[in-house]
């Protein structure tokens, strides 16, 4: 293995001050060394170079490199500069601004949650990477999370044992029809018994929506499903039969629908954002769990005045 494997910055740092100052006092002086102790900084990058890195003509004249010195010199400089790169690049991680952060996701909070939440990672820090990795499924996204592939995970049910995570929200199930298909108000279950439904396929969500109304007494009876919330809503709006989605699922503005509360209210769905545990979490990412924390309060206060 080469000496030079053994070469310290500090080394290179008195090489470069001596060499811009001319003598060894006045590169004292520069890094608040004694005398000596820059020799000593000299002596030892010459035993590891095997040459002599400055011609010392003696008296008060400059010191002047050899050609050996012309050469670890300006190796030396790059090596420098790459140390104060990585020593910027490192203040800028630490504060969030650089890297890539990439968050698992599903297709509810993708439209309603994320906008929010990579907008103000981008005005905070606009020379991070934001990506995102999309699955309906929980059992995906843990999967994902486990493997490294995302930093951090929403989860739309109950995150494996081994992760951390953070309740975010509870995500109630709403019924979506035509106008005037039901008065306003609450619907009961027992009214959606034969009552033609539009579903999700059958994924975590979906799966925990029919559960609960089969427990509630109703067996749904599905005449179309779609992976995409918007062909769900279509269709209800078509008159091809009632829908129960999440929220999160909802443009609560739409006209062209109805949304109604369910009594018994069935169980939520909940969001949390998960991230692998005893794992050192970048600061963006650290950022991103306050954020989202953030904007799921604000969320969960729309849903209190809805539900």
């Amino acid at each position: 293995m080469s000496a030079l494997r053994e070469l310290e910055l500090r080394h290179l740092v008195a090489l470069d001050a001596v060499a811009s100052e001319g003598t060894f006092g006045r590169a004292a002086d520069r890094l608040g060394y004694t005398q000596s102790a820059i020799s000593q900084q000299i002596a030892a990058l010459e035993r590891l170079v095997g040459e002599r890195v400055f011609d010392r003509p003696g008296g008060p004249r400059p010191v002047e490199l050899t050609p050996f010195g012309d050469v670890v010199l300006r190796h030396g400089r790059e090596l420098l500069s790459r140390a104060d790169s990585m020593h910027d690049e490192l203040d800028r991680f630490r504060n969030g601004g650089v890297g890539r952060l990439t968050v698992g996701t599903f297709q509810s909070v993708s439209s309603a949650v994320l906008p929010a939440l990579v907008r103000s990672m981008r005005t905070r820090h606009p020379d991070l990477e934001i990506r995102g990795r999309e699955s309906p499924d929980d059992h995906e996204l843990n999967g994902l999370l486990a493997a490294g592939e995302v930093d951090v995970s929403f989860i739309g049910g109950a995150p494996a044992p081994e992760f951390e995570c953070r309740h975010l929200l509870d995500d109630p199930f709403v019924l979506l029809a035509q106008p005037g298909r039901f008065p306003d108000g609450p619907v009961n279950v027992s009214d959606l018994v034969g009552e033609p439904m539009i579903g999700q396929q059958p994924h975590s969500c979906q799966l925990l929506n029919e559960g609960s109304l089969r427990a509630a007494g109703c067996d749904p009876t599905y005449v179309f499903r779609s992976e995409d919330n918007g062909t769900v809503a279509a269709m209800v709006r078509s008159g091809m039969g009632v829908a129960i989605l999440p929220f999160l699922c909802l443009e609560i503005e739409d006209p062209r629908l109805s949304f109604h509360r369910l009594e018994p209210v069935l169980p939520p769905r909940q969001i949390t954002l998960a991230w692998r545990a005893g794992r050192t979490l970048s600061p963006a990412a650290e950022e991103f769990i306050e954020l989202a924390d953030d904007e799921c309060s604000r969320l969960a206060a729309t849903m209190s005045a809805f539900t």
